[in-house]
């Protein structure tokens, strides 16, 4: 009876973990591991000036132009997708140029602080955490100031659940003298980004996110109006030299010493988002998205980016009176779970569940039901099972067909 009734009175739950715990990802980053690719890390005792390496390399670099669907170079680099983001500015612009700095979270936020680390001169279009920039804001400072020579924006704000639209950017952007710049590094594998037909200049990845292997490694594609860039740009560079790895890739190799194990992975990945297609990738993290958010309306929170949600992570608000990270504790202890709690302002109010790359919805089955329970347990009134049947109800809908009826022999 316990789990039908509404908990008016919630009972001690004690921190009882049955016998097994096993520990759950469910983070935007680390995202859970491919199996397949984890395995391929055990064959990194390959020297990486070798044909065998080569062959690796230029394996991986054909797979990421195919998922990312572009004809522009993809160029790979052994650093976090914050290392990507650096090259794109060192790369492509001089000290004192004016850019465009969209920002509605902690990583709009790191955009603003990488332009002005490297001398560029940003104005600042900032909306509220849990809101977005629009691309009627962006053509109006376009217009205002001709000299902007650069444009940066996040796809998904991972802070915050929200997603910017690039496509309507796009289109106000690529008739301007500016660069196009993308931090896509939740936003890949999570939401379509039509990098050639779009015009984007520079979109940037990351390995940790939806390639489903571990962090280490960073790429950007480039368009060919980012490459001219580069012939004029003026900012220092030496390990972060794009045109140098451009040349070294033609003859399949990395101009320094690359992440081995890393790259057997993302190949690994790369064979297996090719199967699946990147395009299911993507329906695949929005049905996941689509279902957190129908469980937690009907289990009474709020939605903190309900206006602009992006398909790489939802964020929900903790019920009013609880600390967010009582719940990020909970799933931790209770269940072995790992989910992310609130950043920068938003710490204490917000948690955040992932989608991209490798989560399906048995992961999500569990997740909600853990998640009554840490709301029962913490005095928030819960009808046990009612937001697994949300899930369950998107699932369905997606998922299953309708059975004929049978045909008389």
């Amino acid at each position: 009876m316990l789990f039908a009734i509404l908990v008016k009175t919630p009972p001690v739950y004690l921190h009882f973990h049955m016998y097994i715990k096993k520990q759950r990802l469910l983070t935007p980053g680390p995202t859970p591991l491919l199996p397949q690719a984890l395995h391929a890390m055990m064959g990194s005792d390959m020297h990486h000036r070798t044909e065998d390496f080569r062959k690796v390399y230029k394996s991986v670099l054909a797979g990421l132009k195919e998922v990312m669907q572009t004809q522009n170079d993809v160029i790979v680099l052994v650093a976090s997708g914050s290392g990507a983001l650096e090259a794109s500015i060192q790369n492509c612009f001089s000290p004192g140029e004016e850019v465009l700095v969209c920002t509605a979270g902690k990583f709009g936020e790191r955009w603003v602080a990488l332009t002005k680390s490297f001398g560029l001169k940003p104005t600042v279009i900032e909306e509220p955490y849990g809101g977005a920039v629009s691309p009627a804001q962006v053509e109006a400072a376009l217009q205002a100031n001709p000299n902007l020579r650069g444009v940066f924006v996040q796809a998904s704000e991972t802070s915050t659940g929200a997603a910017h639209d690039i496509e309507g950017m796009s289109k106000v952007v690529r008739n301007s003298g500016a660069l196009f710049v993308i931090d896509a590094i939740t936003g890949i594998g999570t939401m379509p980004l039509k990098i050639d037909e779009w015009g984007l200049d520079i979109v940037v990845g990351g390995s940790q996110k939806a390639f489903m292997i571990p962090p280490g490694l960073a790429f950007l594609s480039v368009s060919e109006k980012a490459w001219a860039r580069m012939d004029t740009a003026t900012t220092p560079r030496f390990y972060f030299d794009l045109k140098r790895e451009r040349k070294n890739a033609i003859n399949g190799e990395s101009a320094w010493t690359p992440a081995v194990s890393l790259l057997l992975a993302l190949d690994e990945a790369l064979k297996y988002i090719r199967n699946l297609g990147m395009d299911n990738l993507i329906k695949n993290a929005q049905l996941l998205a689509k279902a957190t958010r129908a469980a937690a309306k009907a289990l009474g929170l709020e939605l903190f980016s309900g206006n602009n949600p992006g398909s790489s992570v939802t964020a929900i608000c903790a019920p009013e009176g609880m600390d967010s990270s009582i719940i990020v504790k909970e799933f931790r202890n209770r269940f072995g779970s790992i989910i992310a709690n609130g950043q920068g302002t938003m710490k204490g109010q917000i948690f955040r569940v992932a989608h991209l790359g490798y989560f399906d919805f048995p992961d999500l089955f569990a997740m909600v039901a853990e998640l009554e329970i840490i709301l029962a347990a913490n005095g928030h009134p819960v009808e046990f099972g009612r937001g697994v049947a949300a899930v369950q109800n998107v699932y369905a809908e997606a998922a299953l067909t309708k059975v004929k009826e049978p045909v008389a022999v």
